[in-house]
C-alpha cells in the first residue's frame, strides 16, 4: 500500500512553529524559540523545558517570541 504525503514548503513550516510559538507565548512565562531542522525543517521550543537553551539549540534558533504572562503580582 503506497502512502502519499503532502508536501509542505519550508515557509509553510516556519509559519506554522511561528504560529504555535505565538499561541503558546500568551500563557507563558518563558520565550518559545523557533528552532531550525534539517530534517523537520522548523519546530517551536519552550525555553522552559531546559535550564539553559543548550549550546546546539541556541546555535539553530532563527526567531524568538517573549513570554506574554508577567510575574509582578
Amino acid at each position: 500500500m503506497a502512502t502519499q504525503f503532502q508536501r509542505t514548503s519550508t515557509s509553510e513550516r516556519y509559519f506554522a512553529a511561528l504560529a504555535v510559538a505565538e499561541r503558546r507565548a500568551m500563557h507563558s512565562f518563558f520565550d518559545q524559540h523557533i528552532i531550525e531542522d534539517k530534517r523537520l525543517g522548523y519546530f517551536a521550543l519552550d525555553e522552559g523545558d531546559y535550564n539553559a537553551l543548550p549550546t546546539h539549540l541556541a546555535a539553530r534558533v532563527v526567531h524568538t517570541v517573549h513570554g506574554a504572562m508577567l510575574d509582578e503580582f
